[in-house]
């Protein structure tokens, strides 16, 4: 069997008697044999049985993880074919879902720097790893073993133990191994993840384009001497630091919005360098993780807004206020808005450092502010930004966005499906202008787009 295409979410496809079969881990121009693991009237999903030919363009993954961890579905095809395959993704939601006159979709803005691009990573520590197919059939290895990297594809209670991440810049996989390697010597407990029980959890390591690192270790519970043995640990050993936080999660799962991250030294948060602006970040904050093509997202953001310097502009899921302070030179006022408390305080303080005094930022449900009341008070938007979670919008956002009638939107999107449903429903009075895809996150099929709305006259 052939496999012909990608479909969406990084899967391949390939037709039986008619049937389309999603396959993961093929190329387009494998030739495979496959087992069904699911069969439907009209579509079937498959393994990889074995490989008969390989694509011709197929590359050898340059990572020795490639395929257990979960991370970088795409190794093996080259970026360019990476990047035809996310402009395809885009047009054929857009075209398929949307059902609207589109003009021509740009071409994709693809990264620079195809490794090392994250400026965030968080490491899991656990002392059960994922075992191989060939270490299954090996009596003397065992699972039970404290290992430091991320949770193998779909087990929530294994973790594959990483040697090299091609993801983050150095010092990352150093400080990653000096702290296993430091509570392993001192046979102090890594966490069971089931049945909730031990010490070291997880580890948060931001690295920006500024140089500025920050490392938060979230613990299972205090342990005071040795918790500060190992942080000094750290600092002797990478005077680099920025900033090192310590966290203690005492509960099942490493959800962080209810926690209070702790500064061990440093000055609790490092900054970030987009443009001429600069930003604060936390252990708490959300900030897109790939810097290089924050910037390029951020000023086609800008550029689709159309900005003269007169207009009131809506950035709505704003976050820390990136898009709003990016966009704030351009225009005569900025009101963000977000769910997350401690974004908007980030967002707040942001516009502060920056020197923005026309920006203004506030807490709440999307839904719940973006009422009539709360634009009779702050102005009517001229230009409105959105830049929801993979979900979209809620249907009486939208709603309230399309009776508002301002005269642009700019949509940011990582989910171009549900951006695509979002366009339909808006369509009674706006005409998608331009479309802008991005690619945030090399190797992997996750894919960025911007499209740019024009109010009908």
């Amino acid at each position: 069997m052939v496999v012909e295409d990608y479909a969406a979410e990084g899967k391949s496809l390939a037709r039986m008697d008619g049937k389309v079969i999603f396959l993961e881990n093929a190329v387009p121009g494998d030739i495979v044999d496959i087992r069904l693991t699911r069969n439907k009237k009209d579509w079937a999903e498959g393994q990889v049985l074995q490989f008969h030919q390989y694509a011709s363009d197929r590359l050898q993954p340059f990572c020795s993880h490639f395929g257990v961890c979960g991370g970088c579905q795409w190794q093996m095809l080259p970026y360019k074919k990476q990047l035809f395959y996310k402009h395809q993704q885009v047009s054929e939601h857009l075209k398929r879902i949307a059902k609207l006159p589109l003009p021509e979709i740009r071409p994709i803005i693809g990264a620079d720097h195809q490794k090392a691009y994250r400026n965030k990573i968080e490491y899991t520590f656990s002392n059960r790893r994922f075992l191989s197919k060939e270490d299954l059939h090996d009596p003397s290895v065992t699972a039970l073993k404290n290992v430091a990297g991320f949770h193998a594809k779909g087990i929530f209670d294994k973790v594959v133990d990483i040697e090299t991440c091609h993801l983050q810049v150095e010092p990352t996989n150093q400080i990653r191994h000096a702290v296993k390697d430091w509570v392993t010597e001192r046979k102090l407990s890594f966490y069971d993840i089931r049945i909730h029980t031990g010490w070291l959890r997880t580890m948060q390591v931001r690295i920006c384009l500024t140089g500025e690192i920050m490392i938060n270790i979230v613990f299972g519970f205090e342990d005071k001497p040795n918790r500060i043995a190992l942080l000094n640990h750290l600092q002797e050993n990478f005077p680099g630091l920025t900033t090192l936080l310590y966290t203690i999660n005492p509960k099942r799962n490493d959800s962080m919005h209810d926690l209070v991250p702790q500064t061990f030294s440093g000055k609790g948060y490092v900054l970030e360098k987009l443009e001429d602006f600069q930003f604060k970040i936390g252990p708490k904050s959300f900030f897109q993780t790939n810097s290089e093509q924050a910037e390029k997202l951020y000023r086609v953001t800008r550029e689709f807004a159309g900005l003269t310097g007169s207009e009131t502009v809506y950035d709505l899921y704003c976050g820390t206020g990136s898009i709003g302070i990016f966009c704030s030179h351009a225009a005569s006022k900025i009101i963000g808005v977000d769910i997350v408390e401690e974004a908007i305080k980030d967002a707040r303080e942001n516009a502060e450092f920056n020197g923005i005094r026309h920006a203004e930022f506030f807490a709440g449900d999307v839904i719940g502010i973006c009422k009539n009341e709360f634009f009779q008070h702050h102005g009517k938007p001229d230009v409105i930004i959105t830049d929801p979670p993979r979900a979209g919008m809620h249907e009486d956002l939208v709603k309230k966005i399309v009776e508002m009638e301002a005269s642009r939107v700019v949509y940011v999107s990582c989910n171009p499906a549900t951006q695509a449903r979002d366009l339909a429903r808006m369509a009674e009075k706006y005409a998608v202008s331009g479309i802008q895809p991005v690619d945030m996150f090399p190797h992997t099929h996750h894919i960025e787009n911007i499209v740019q709305l024009i109010l009908r006259n």
